[in-house]
């Protein structure tokens, strides 16, 4: 984003690889129907207190956005078919929802994704490759952030979360996106100035940019 050239196979070769690639119709699936497609999954923080917390994402995949994330310190089945509800208001939702196979999807969840026009894309059992946007994203928030914080309280890692979200989708590039954030960021010329570096999530990232004298 601030005019240099870097080969794909320079970022490669640090880029985590998957200990089972998905298979060939798979992949094409995610592909195919990336535009059509959200996935789902829970991942869990614990605090300052020895409390756990319960982070739930939506994940959209064609630019691999968090539409929507909510933490709670019970999950249920009604409640997580709630949070689809809020991630997709006024007839938006999508074809596709991949998920795995908790029993946290109860019947309550089952119901109100039917309810929804969305068709469930179930993954095989202890099979994390099936679903590998949403568990990238996982692992990136925890490497990223989580994993250098000390998480208060439920109101605290929300607070965490949104503003690390917001350099995710802002600011944070991905080989995926042509070398792109998440939310389209502009390509700036090599001569539009010195870079600077702007602290976000509190100093932990910045973001980087062409300040012109």
């Amino acid at each position: 984003m601030l005019g240099f050239e870097v080969a794909e196979a320079t970022v490669s070769r640090y880029m985590p690889r998957w200990r089972k690639p998905p298979s060939h119709s798979w992949r094409a699936f995610l592909r195919n129907h990336s535009k059509d497609l959200v996935s789902i999954d829970f991942f869990v923080v614990p605090t300052a207190t020895f409390r756990i917390l319960y982070v739930f994402l939506v994940l959209e995949h064609e630019r691999r956005r968090v539409v929507h994330f909510n933490v709670t310190e019970g999950p249920s089945a009604p409640w997580t078919g709630q949070q689809l509800v809020n991630a997709f208001p006024y007839d938006s939702a999508p074809k596709y929802v991949i998920r795995d196979r908790d029993k946290i999807y109860g019947a309550a969840f089952v119901r109100r994704v039917r309810a929804m026009g969305i068709e469930q894309v179930l993954t095989a059992p202890r099979s994390l490759w099936q679903n590998p946007y949403c568990e990238r994203v996982i692992g990136t928030l925890r490497r990223d952030c989580l994993d250098h914080v000390i998480v208060v309280g439920e109101q605290h890692l929300r607070c965490i979360l949104r503003n690390y979200l917001e350099y995710y989708h802002g600011s944070r590039t991905h080989l995926a996106l042509g070398k792109d954030a998440p939310e389209h960021r502009k390509r700036e010329s090599i001569d539009g100035g010195k870079v600077i570096a702007l602290p976000m999530v509190g100093g932990l990232h910045h973001r980087y940019t062409r300040h012109a004298a």
